[in-house]
């Protein structure tokens, strides 16, 4: 059973769930080679950060491969989901209208990126 921790995963969890979801499914040594490559973490924290990832309900693990194959518990789009709920709570007091302004007025958007946010809101007011 995954113990309670943190709601969110860390900065080094995120990291290898980056991993997971852009290779899918993977023994430890794939997912090694990307830390390593990125950050120079050993083989043994790599381990012990799945084992953790696992216990904490991030990660599953095929038992019948061998090497074990790890994959992503959940997806991309609901790790940012929860993650931006927090965010909107604890930092807008839960108004998601404050984080888009201050997002769209930190002057980063593209003219594709202001675009497409137009066009969701167009579809939003149809709604």
């Amino acid at each position: 059973m995954p113990r309670p921790g943190s709601a969110h995963p860390t900065d080094v969890e995120l990291q290898i769930l980056r991993i997971l979801w852009e290779l899918g499914p993977c023994p430890v040594r794939e997912i090694h080679a990307r830390l390593e490559a990125d950050k120079g973490t050993n083989y043994s924290t790599t381990v012990k950060m799945l084992a953790v990832m696992l216990q904490k309900g991030l990660v599953k693990r095929d038992e019948d491969a061998r090497p074990f194959v790890y994959r992503a518990a959940l997806t991309r789009k609901k790790a940012g989901k929860g993650m931006l709920h927090d965010l909107i709570d604890k930092v807008y007091e839960g108004s998601a209208l404050s984080l888009v302004l201050q997002a769209l007025s930190s002057g980063k958007a593209t003219k594709e990126e202001l675009s497409e946010v137009r066009r969701l809101l167009d579809r939003m007011e149809e709604e």
